[in-house]
């Protein structure tokens, strides 16, 4: 594993340790060596995560939309800043230039992309390792939620077993190091009506 893609918020959030978080996970990557690919912002977490990436000499590759740069929320201090044309393409290269997936603290974007991400290893897209950096009890309920699928029957137990949940950075990678994605099948039970 070379390569880790960071959802995170554009926002900061209220809680200092959202920020503080970011830059322990680039610490922790930092001491293994890894890259780091995100969304190309400057500001909220993002921006946190790429000064913390950056002060620590990791390679930090940000992929960001036209139309987002555009706005001057691009992180123009970056090396290897990508413009893209939409959304999609974005989601599209970040996935192709990672090896596995975080997410941190974030807002609708940061749902989206890391349940697409999910999604795609559900759909056999792609292999790759996908967590969820629980910083604060931020995703707790959001746990609870995709338990309380499972029980319901809406999500497979083995789908649920695809992401993996840790409170610090170094435990999050250790495990998304180690993690063996369980074998997946398609959602549909058709002995359901």
């Amino acid at each position: 594993m070379q390569c880790i893609c960071v959802f995170c918020g554009s926002n900061a959030g209220i809680d200092a340790a959202y920020a503080e978080a970011a830059r322990a996970l680039v610490r922790a990557i930092a001491a293994r060596g890894m890259r780091i690919v995100y969304g190309g912002g400057n500001i909220g977490l993002m921006g946190a995560l790429a000064e913390a990436a950056l002060a620590a000499g990791v390679p930090v590759t940000g992929v960001i939309p036209r139309a987002l740069l555009e706005r001057e929320v691009g992180h123009r201090g970056l090396v290897d800043l990508r413009v893209v044309n939409s959304m999609h393409e974005r989601k599209a290269l970040m996935a192709e230039l990672a090896d596995a997936f975080v997410a941190l603290p974030g807002g609708l974007g940061t749902y989206e992309e890391t349940f697409e991400m999910l999604t795609w290893v559900q759909l056999g897209i792609h292999r790759k390792p996908c967590g969820i950096l629980n910083v604060a009890g931020f995703y707790d309920s959001l746990i609870a939620f995709l338990d309380h699928a499972v029980a319901a029957g809406f999500l497979k137990p083995e789908h649920r077993g695809i992401l993996v949940v840790e409170r610090e950075p170094q435990a999050l990678l250790e495990r998304l190091v180690a993690h063996q994605l369980p074998e997946v099948r398609m959602w549909i039970n058709r002995d359901q009506s």
